[in-house]
């Protein structure tokens, strides 16, 4: 029975991800911050939860060797991640420092705590779940972007330093997916007066076509394939905007959104 280390897991497409290996066969180590209050994954078999704050550098440590204490884990799937939305101006230095310490920090603190086990063992798998917001750019999600680029380019430099010891890095790129990272609070969205009118109208334009089960099934494969690839993009729209840019270049590209945007915002 393989092990798949998971953060993030309490809704969306980390818990999607949780129940599609658990029904796989494999052993699942499910981590969220508050594995207390989850009522479904704590019913399943071979499913395990393990309290994880990626921004809790002890808490990543302690959790990262109490599983391997018990478990062989074979891949690491890094999810856990948060949203913000707004002007780049107005963001508060508490909203910067939250969304790098959990989408970047977070990520490369939990893959450096498995690193050696891996090395030792020379073989295991890091799965990192980016974004299609990782490969191209929109308004009003800069913040956001700057983490899931990081993680690209992070990922990619990581899948040749470690291949001398049989580890993988693999990233997939989801599009708009219909889970609770697009309710927007007071939290994750930054407002001026200024920009309110083109924030609410972007916004409306994000389309939520695909699921975290559909992403799951993407992850799945790429856990399974044996595949010396890094990136697996998730859904029509990633797969479409992607290969628009490769398509174009990446300069025509920013131009085709630039003036979509300012008809958007006009």
């Amino acid at each position: 029975m393989k092990t798949i280390f998971i953060t993030g897991a309490s809704a969306g497409i980390g818990k999607a991800t949780a129940k599609l290996f658990q029904s796989k066969g494999w052993h699942v180590i499910a981590t969220m911050r508050t594995p207390q209050n989850e009522p479904e994954l704590s019913h399943l078999d071979n499913i395990t939860l393990l309290p994880l704050d990626v921004t809790n550098i002890e808490q990543i440590r302690s959790t990262a060797e109490k599983a391997l204490n018990v478990y062989n884990i074979d891949v690491v799937m890094n999810n856990a991640g948060i949203p913000l939305f707004g002007p780049m101006e107005v963001f508060s230095e508490e909203q910067l420092l939250q969304q790098i310490n959990t989408n970047l920090l977070g990520t490369i603190r939990v893959t450096q705590a498995f690193i050696p086990f891996f090395r030792v063992r020379k073989s295991g798998l890091f799965i990192n779940v980016t974004s299609i917001a990782g490969l191209m750019a929109h308004p009003y999600s800069n913040v956001y972007h700057a983490t899931k680029w990081g993680i690209e380019g992070w990922s990619e430099s990581l899948s040749i330093e470690l291949a001398p010891f049989n580890i993988s890095v693999k990233t997939v790129e989801p599009s708009g997916t219909a889970t609770n990272f697009f309710h927007i609070s007071d939290a994750t969205l930054a407002s001026h007066p200024a920009y309110d009118d083109s924030i609410k109208k972007m916004l409306n334009s994000i389309t939520l076509n695909f699921t975290p089960a559909q992403v799951a099934e993407v992850i799945y494969e790429a856990a399974t394939d044996n595949k010396d690839q890094l990136r697996y993009l998730a859904g029509p729209n990633a797969e479409k905007a992607y290969g628009r840019r490769l398509e174009i270049g990446p300069e025509a590209f920013r131009k085709e959104i630039k003036q979509w945007f300012l008809g958007l915002s006009t």
